[in-house]
């Protein structure tokens, strides 16, 4: 198996789910290590011999190549991308050539090395952003409003055309905001995690009241195996975690479970095009799959933050350098 950005959040913890429950798999991490990417997001298993890292960029086309013949690769599973809305805003070319350019180069290399599977992790955030009611299905339009969403739109479309056109047997699947171990913390759950242990603002765009659907880390790995394992090629599958929280109620958990006053709340002026609602229908899932979360929010939050206090010296590696130069540049100016 490829995992295409096993060194960022969702996909170290889906090679550590990988290699602890599925005993006969080989992974081949391919990373490019840019910031969001840490080894030491992978320390534990850095030595198993069913585990290989390819540092290398998944924007060439021939490198792909070789790197799926070199590991005799059987399926790529594609969790490389830029990732963070605010950064898709700030500079969105960066987006467009790894998350289109480096999925087209992926898909040419699934071609060319006999038509592996290939499971493109994909985003509800593409189908834009809903009202005060509703779910979004595999069938609702897509409807991207940020530059990140749209080259992941993007990426998704190119994916269904090589199903369609080349019969490549691709399979998508599309998961709400999720939470857990290893996240960087530019995302909303560890950066309130982060301030608030230091004592400091926690800055919530707008008046709070966006809505998401939260999903623990690893029930999203849970499904993502089950998508490969057991969909069906051409088909799209939603990944939700059945907790819709507002922003500011997400916020004032993570500051009740820490023992900290809601003074520390700040509000900052709001993402520019920010979308007030995302939710999930996961039934298709649950149906053709057998899969549906397991944790409840606040089980999920607990073990998220108690995670995160036990690894400080994790988090104060990362947030140190160029992270402080990103958060000045993100919230100083609200």
């Amino acid at each position: 198996m490829l995992v295409t950005g096993g060194a960022g959040f969702i996909g170290s913890n889906f090679v550590r789910y990988v290699l602890a429950n599925h005993p006969g798999v080989r992974v081949v991490n391919l990373d490019c290590l840019t910031y969001a990417g840490n080894l030491e997001n992978l320390a534990e298993i850095a030595d198993d011999a069913r585990y290989t890292f390819v540092h290398g960029d998944i924007r060439g086309a021939q490198f792909c190549v070789d790197t799926c013949r070199e590991h005799g690769v059987d399926c790529i599973v594609h969790f490389a991308a830029e990732s963070h809305v605010d950064r898709s805003i700030t500079g969105p070319a960066e987006f467009v050539e790894t998350n289109v350019a480096g999925t087209l180069c992926l898909l040419q290399a699934a071609r060319q090395c006999g038509n592996l599977r290939f499971l493109q992790v994909g985003t509800d955030e593409v189908y834009g952003s809903l009202g005060p009611t509703g779910l979004f299905t595999e069938e609702t339009p897509l409807d991207p409003h940020s530059p990140y969403s749209a080259s992941k739109a993007a990426a998704d479309h190119l994916v269904a055309a090589f199903g369609h056109t080349y019969g490549l047997p691709v399979i998508t699947t599309r998961c709400s905001n999720n939470y857990g171990p290893y996240q960087f913390p530019e995302k909303m759950i560890p950066l309130m995690i982060n301030n608030a242990r230091q004592g400091k603002p926690l800055p919530v765009y707008g008046d709070g009241s966006n809505v998401r659907d939260w999903l623990y880390v690893e029930d999203h790995c849970r499904a993502v195996w089950m998508a490969l394992t057991r969909g069906a090629a051409g088909r799209v599958y939603n990944v939700g975690g059945n907790s819709e929280r507002t922003n500011l109620e997400v916020v004032k958990a993570i500051l009740r479970h820490m023992g900290k006053p809601d003074s520390l709340i700040t509000f900052v002026k709001d993402r520019p095009g920010h979308d007030f609602r995302y939710a999930i229908d996961a039934s298709r899932s649950k149906r053709e799959l057998g899969w549906e979360p397991t944790f409840e929010f606040d089980t999920g939050l607990g073990r998220t933050i108690d995670w995160y206090l036990s690894n400080q010296p994790w988090l104060d590696h990362i947030t140190s350098g160029a992270y402080k130069h990103y958060y000045e540049e993100m919230y100083a100016g609200r």
